[in-house]
């Protein structure tokens, strides 16, 4: 009798155990299957959201409050940040306005396109677009230029009414960019592309190239930037400019040769007397 027990207790646990495996047996969705993108955006430069070129991310947030997002951006890209704000039904008259900053936390102006709107009351959504100046691979320290490095975005809405603080809005980010070529090459490129942390890693990795380092020492070191492009930062020094000076010195020498055959004439001139 007991042993009959034994058997139906153990029986019953194994068909409650089967079922659970079978469950958790399944696959779950995660970021690297590519089908995710982030759903939320920074409320700071610190925080900001890390996003890739070419794909389009969501977020929720509140009227009046700043969201950030963050991406990458490397030498003779010229990049193109779009948003779209999906508004309450009943709001009053807004402005939005949307900022992109550099590495060093400059804002950099937009070549064209609508940085700033202001929508009536009650309109659904507003779009802003911000076409950057084409990146550089280096530039003198006065200038504003932009250079490869981290770039942040900054939407928020200005010239708001009390009563329309607070309200839930939509918001949909992309960021595309024109490769420009050698069109927009520079002698000379950054030591180290301007990402967070990459100044104090630096100084980090000289500081233990001269003593022994610690146990504890990898603990300490800086979190760098999680994104970069593709195919890597690029080093600087080439661009299909190369290959357009070379093209350009060979159809040079071409035509120096022509124009050499051309003057030069048949040889000696017939009203040359024979012995002179």
């Amino acid at each position: 009798m007991r042993i009959t027990r034994v058997l139906s207790a153990s029986l019953l646990m194994l068909g409650l155990a089967v079922p659970a495996a079978e469950a958790d047996s399944s696959p779950s969705p995660s970021a690297s299957d590519g089908g995710s993108a982030p759903a939320a955006a920074g409320t700071s430069f610190r925080t900001a959201t890390e996003i890739e070129q070419g794909r389009t991310v969501t977020a929720n947030g509140s009227a009046g409050d700043y969201m950030y997002w963050s991406f990458p951006a490397d030498a003779g890209q010229r990049p193109t940040v779009g948003a779209k704000v999906k508004l309450p039904a009943a709001h009053a008259a807004e402005t939005w306005q949307i900022d992109v900053y550099d590495g060093l936390r400059r804002r950099q102006s937009c070549q064209y396109g609508a940085q700033t709107r202001t929508v009536a009351a009650g309109t659904a959504s507003v779009e802003l677009t911000c076409v950057l100046r084409t990146v550089r691979a280096w530039s003198e320290p006065w200038a504003n230029d932009p250079l490869p490095g981290t770039y942040y975005v900054r939407l928020t809405a200005v010239d708001l009414t009390t009563a329309d603080l607070g309200l839930a809005v939509d918001t949909e980010l992309r960021v595309d960019s024109k490769d420009i070529g050698g069109s927009a090459a520079v002698d000379g490129s950054l030591a180290k592309p301007l990402v967070p942390g990459i100044a104090v890693a630096s100084e980090s990795d000289t500081s233990e190239s001269d003593t022994s380092s610690d146990a504890d020492s990898s603990s300490n070191s800086p979190v760098l930037s999680a994104i970069e492009p593709d195919d890597g930062w690029s080093s600087g020094w080439w661009s299909d400019r190369w290959v357009w000076t070379a093209i350009g010195g060979v159809l040079a020498a071409l035509a120096g040769v022509g124009g050499y055959r051309l003057t030069r004439g048949t040889g000696r001139p017939s009203r040359v007397p024979p012995g002179a």
